[in-house]
């Protein structure tokens, strides 16, 4: 039913152009002032180059700041202001291209697709996507592409998701459990499902992965809105400085300022470089975590992961594998085991949970006797966490339960010694215990092996060395829980926890100003990963979840939280390395553009002199030199600020003292180096007659301005 597609290498050629036509047009589409208004910085530069335009356009508008009107001089002024604008204009629509080539991607994997909807009769019919509506259902046979998103209510079937994932591995989604959870785009490789359908058409899980990639709209995270005000703040004094200046300038005689020199005076020493690289910075931390499989709806929810203090993790499905098998039955004295089979086969055979069906197979495989139950001779109980139990009511009015070792004795009395000795066993070896009980008489134990997930020890502890605490809650009992916890290395734990615990824990941790992640994959979870400053839900896991955490890994990994931390910590440190090197950068300015201003005034100052450190010996090739230098930065640091400062797990004295020194220093160093570059360029091209008479041209072609 699913169209056909074309090959993954088609794909990427059709995204690379689309990225490069996407980047053109934004950087165009940049030069909007309803754009350009949103970032500080950049908006003084777009009206200082608009000015510029308007004082060339007619130089007596201004007779006072234009003394020695040089036509080539305003023309390169302004030629160098607009290229300072493109180039961040450029960075900005490079890193939301990126986003916009993974939606195009995405958009790939479903087109033309059909549903097979069941109608209450149970009679199949085909219908487009369009027509589904939340709560209707529909069948997938093996290989066929789901069309929507939807929980299994019934079968089970091994999921392809490698079009969303990248991740060859098939996954099971069955009904019953955590894992029921399926996406509209995915395809069925083994089995058949029923699936209802949680998400209208364009509300799906899809539809919202490609509105998120797409970076355009994304909202500023809190830092980066503080450093937007500090910049503003900074733009406004220097603007004072300059004007200031000038006037001074004016007022003494000593040297004559124009708006061209003092326009480029005040783009060299604006942060310019990190104005111009602050939105890409932010975007590519949300194309970072998305080529990690993790989906963030928000850049705050990445920022935060990179300043996290304590993680809780859900134990089933997020430490655990998440399907509990059953391995063992133990009969209570005096009952006979072929008996216990019976009460457990019969307990569990209605029961879709994963557990409920491993209990069956393990009854069966030890040759439990069947029993039939017809339609209406029974009544499902089902489990709660009030009641911590399940089972089954037959028409005589018998009673079996299967359920925590303490709801058992609320039902049925204290255990007998040796069945209690022997859950206590059981729990301590890491097993689930459930207790089996026939109308109110205990009859033997199952237990139930937690697999705790491969590699999960040594992630926790690399968690530990960023100083990030971990809390597992589980409903275990404590015995059960406190070996879980030593074998996956978490740090605390708490068991025999209700839905409402892990709400409450991540509340107290919040209370005491520590910022808290939370990964989970169940309904019960949704609460608590709604609330934490991130929330995790796994794909594997069900629609509740997936909504209400504010990130979603497409690989159902919980250590992914530790890849998303570190990508939310280079986002910091790059955003700080950057905001260094850019002020570092712009106080060497200075010693370019300003001492040359007053050296060469009248007959100079003999101390200003001292500070013309490069030998600079022209103003306005100075400042074309410091002017140029200063828009080059930008495409220059493009890839370091898409890319990200490199992270490994420090302290933040170290990692304060390597931005000081590298970057820090880095700047003053650049700055010098670069400005002395430009300027002995300029000079060679001065001196070239090809160059002179073009320029010559030009300034012919430009006769007193524009006009």
């Amino acid at each position: 039913m699913a169209t056909g597609r074309t090959s993954p290498s088609a794909d990427v050629r059709a995204d690379s152009r689309i990225s490069l036509a996407y980047v053109l047009a934004e950087s165009i589409r940049g030069f909007d002032p309803r754009r350009e208004i949103r970032h500080p910085v950049m908006f003084t530069v777009y009206v200082l180059f608009l000015f510029i335009l308007v004082v060339m356009l007619d130089p007596g508008l201004f007779p006072d700041l234009t003394v020695g009107y040089d036509k080539i001089y305003y023309l390169g002024t302004a030629v160098l202001l607009f290229a300072t604008l493109w180039f961040a204009n450029l960075s900005e629509g490079i890193a939301e291209a990126q986003g916009r080539a993974q939606a195009e991607s995405l958009r790939q994997i479903r087109g033309g697709l059909r549903a097979r909807r069941l109608d209450p009769a149970g009679t199949e019919s085909a219908v487009p996507v369009e027509t589904l509506r939340i709560g209707d259902v529909f069948v997938v046979p093996q290989g066929e592409t789901i069309p929507m998103d939807g929980d299994v209510v019934h079968g089970a079937a091994q999921i392809d998701e490698s079009m969303l994932t990248g991740e060859s591995q098939t996954v099971l989604r069955e009904s019953g459990g955590d894992r029921t959870s399926v996406l509209g785009g995915s395809r069925v490789a083994e089995g058949e499902i029923q699936v209802r359908v949680s998400a209208l058409q364009g509300q799906s899980f899809l539809d919202r992965l490609i509105r998120l990639v797409e970076s355009t709209t994304r909202e500023k995270t809190p830092n980066e809105i503080a450093l937007n005000v500090l910049l503003s703040a900074l733009s406004l004094a220097l603007f004072i400085v300059v004007l200031g200046l000038v006037y001074l300038c004016q007022l003494t005689g000593y040297a004559a300022i124009d708006v061209a020199t003092a326009s480029s005076l005040l783009v060299s020493l604006l942060p310019t470089t990190i104005g111009g690289l602050l939105p890409a910075i932010g975007i590519s931390g949300i194309n970072r975590v998305a080529e990690a499989n993790v989906i963030a709806k928000s850049g705050k929810a990445v920022e935060a992961a990179g300043d996290l203090d304590v993680l809780i993790l859900d134990k089933t499905g997020t430490i655990t594998t998440g399907n509990r098998l059953a391995v063992q039955l133990v009969p209570a004295p005096e009952v006979e085991m072929g008996d216990l089979l019976t009460a457990a086969l019969v307990g569990s055979s209605l029961d879709d949970t994963p557990e409920g069906r491993s209990i069956v197979r393990l009854a069966a495989r030890r040759s439990a006797q069947s029993v039939r139950l017809e339609p209406g001779s029974f009544r499902v109980v089902p489990f709660s966490a009030e009641r911590r139990m399940s089972g089954i009511v037959l028409a005589d009015g018998t009673e079996i339960y299967k359920g925590s070792v303490s709801a058992i004795q609320d039902y049925a009395g204290e255990l007998p010694p040796t069945l209690a000795n022997a859950a206590t066993e059981g729990a301590r070896q890491g097993m689930t215990v459930l207790v089996i009980a026939r109308s109110k008489r205990t009859l033997g134990l199952v237990y139930l092996k937690d697999v705790v997930k491969p590699g999960i020890k040594e992630r926790l502890a690399e968690l530990r060395r960023m100083g990030i605490r971990t809390v597992m809650c589980t409903g275990d009992n404590r015995l059960t829980a406190a070996t879980i916890a030593k074998e996956a290395g978490v740090d605390d734990f708490i068991a025999e926890a209700r839905p409402e615990a892990k709400l409450l824990l991540i509340n107290r941790e919040k209370a005491q100003g520590r910022l808290v992640a939370m990964t989970g994959d169940g309904t019960n979870d949704a609460p608590a990963l709604a609330r934490a400053d991130v929330g995790l839900a796994m794909n594997s896991g069900t629609s509740a979840a997936k909504e209400a955490g504010n990130m979603v890994d497409l690989d159902s990994d919980p250590t992914k939280l530790i890849q998303v931390v570190s990508i939310g910590k280079q986002l910091l440190i790059t955003r700080g390395a950057l905001t260094t090197f850019s002020i570092t950068n712009d106080v060497a300015k200075y010693f370019a553009i300003i001492p040359v201003l007053f050296a060469t005034a009248g007959g100079g100052f003999v101390g200003v002199r001292a500070l013309n450190v490069l030998g600079l010996s022209s103003p306005h090739l100075a400042v074309l030199a410091t002017v140029l230098f200063n828009a080059l930065m930008i495409p220059t640091l493009i890839p370091l600020a898409l890319r990200g400062v490199p992270f490994r797990p420090r302290s933040a004295i170290d990692l304060l003292r390597q931005n000081l020194l590298l970057y820090g220093i880095g700047g003053l160093a650049s700055a010098f180096v670069g400005i002395k570059a430009v300027y002995i360029v300029l000079e060679w091209l001065g001196r070239i007659p090809a160059w002179q008479s073009l320029l010559s041209a030009l300034a012919h072609f430009l006769p007193g301005g524009f006009l």
